[in-house]
């Protein structure tokens, strides 16, 4: 575990609709804790899907050009090598998919009627220009695939900028680690009072994802196929080990659709996927310990 000093309490509080923890070795000073709330808060407000005063909501509503700020050249570059890496499955305009499935931002967890559709391809509706993206008509971005790990890492950097060499950022799964060694247990999708292995993670990023974390119908979850517009059915459970937190968050949404050993080859990152029938399938070098 981190070595902290006894009297060092983590930073816990909720933020983009998930939980976040911060242990670090030393204690984050509240002006440090106001820059990493403010720095969340203003990637919200552009990014998020659910909220009606955010860019992407601007975007969503009508064609135009919008300003999507410093963090839309890397996280649309990211996205753009693991949309072409799945032949689309992985997108960042899946966004009206997944509220056709229900998943919408006034949560009504119901289908529609009409037939599901996949994302549209990129440059049928979208061009990045700088930081401004142009639209052809209205589109729903959603960066679920990688957006909360690329945050993750613009808060682990905040505190290195800060003097911070020793610490942990969770966010509900996705974990940046700085500092001594730490075990962290792979949960089981079907039984969260159990794991199915363990990884030693001595600094980089890991993070998991599972249809059954944010499910509600019958078969209806938000791990969408770009292609389709239908929730995956095939692999239920997955984690992903690299060097920053944006890639793992990227390549355990890809695992998905992808091997393993095909997408340790295509991005350097180690990962293990479970499927619907229990079988379990890593990449050659996952250093953790797999219990069956």
């Amino acid at each position: 575990m981190l070595r902290a000093e006894p009297d060092v309490l983590p930073l816990v509080f909720e933020a983009i609709g998930t939980r976040w923890r911060i242990d670090s070795a030393v204690p984050i000073e509240p002006g440090l804790a106001q820059a990493i709330h403010d720095r969340i808060a203003a990637f919200d407000r552009t990014w998020s899907r659910f909220r009606s005063d955010s860019v992407v909501a601007a975007i969503a509503r009508a064609p135009g050009s919008h300003d999507l700020g410093a963090d839309a050249p890397p996280l649309f570059a990211l996205y753009s090598r693991f949309t072409d890496a799945t032949d689309g499955a992985v997108s960042p305009f899946v966004g009206d998919a997944l509220n056709h499935l229900g998943y919408d931002p006034s949560y009504s967890l119901r289908e529609r009627d009409e037939p599901r559709s996949g994302a549209p391809g990129w440059a049928d509706v979208a061009r990045l220009d700088g930081t401004i993206l142009h639209t052809t008509r209205p589109v729903s971005i959603d960066i679920g695939a990688a957006g909360k790990g690329y945050l993750v890492d613009l808060v682990a950097g905040l505190l290195t900028t800060a003097g911070h060499s020793e610490f942990t950022v969770d966010a509900s799964g996705d974990i940046a680690h700085r500092g001594a060694p730490i075990r962290v247990a792979l949960e089981h999708p079907y039984d969260p009072s159990r794991a199915i292995g363990v990884v030693t993670l001595t600094g980089g990023a890991l993070c998991a994802s599972a249809t059954n974390r944010r499910a509600w119908g019958e078969g209806l979850h938000h791990i969408v196929d770009g292609r389709t517009g239908s929730p995956v059915d095939e692999v239920v459970a997955t984690w992903a080990l690299a060097s920053d937190t944006a890639m793992a968050d990227g390549v355990a949404t890809a695992l998905f659709f992808l091997a393993p050993a095909d997408l340790a080859t295509l991005f350097g990152a180690e990962g293990v996927r479970v499927f619907t029938d229990g079988r379990i399938e890593r990449s050659p070098g996952f250093p953790g310990e797999l219990f069956r």
